[in-house]
């Protein structure tokens, strides 16, 4: 699926429909610096019920979000250099009842398996996103995405 992000706000609208389909499991956030990465799993996590800030985790390399539905582990892997980095972290070791956000996800170095892949490039004046499941999960999370009346407002591509 892809879906057309022409501002930050189509972003944050696109983070909340997400909140309202996604279970655990895993979400791959990819694309370049500032592509709007950290801006759609923000608005995921708000929509999840976090009342608090929800702060990038670029330096402290994972940041935990306690919501009402899910426990959620926002990660960064920009600086992440190996496999044995990551999982002397930890990232394996996630509670059942948890949905990890994994930015870079490239740089896991197969640590990492994702439900849904999204993927976010600079196009035009805005973004685009393309969105891709991997398992069962992650496609029925994109079924219930295409059937949900909030991403109506999104232009599909």
């Amino acid at each position: 699926m892809r879906i057309e992000l022409p501002d930050a706000v189509a972003t944050q609208r696109l983070g909340a429909a997400l909140a309202e389909i996604v279970g655990p499991g895993c979400i791959a956030l990819s694309g370049d610096l500032g592509a709007g990465k950290t801006e759609l799993a923000r608005a995921l996590i708000q929509g999840l019920g976090y009342a608090g800030r929800v702060k990038s985790p670029t330096y402290t390399l994972v940041e935990p979000y306690p919501t009402p539905r899910l426990f959620v582990a926002h990660w960064d892997l920009y600086r992440i250099g190996s496999g044995d980095e990551l999982a002397a972290l930890g990232i394996r070791e996630q509670p059942a009842n948890a949905l990890m956000l994994v930015e870079w996800p490239e740089r896991a170095h197969d640590q990492i398996s994702s439900d849904l892949d999204i993927r976010i490039e600079h196009h035009e004046n805005g973004r685009i996103a393309d969105l891709r499941s991997r398992t069962p999960a992650g496609a029925a999370w994109l079924k219930r995405l295409a059937d949900n009346d909030a991403t109506t407002t999104l232009k599909r591509g």
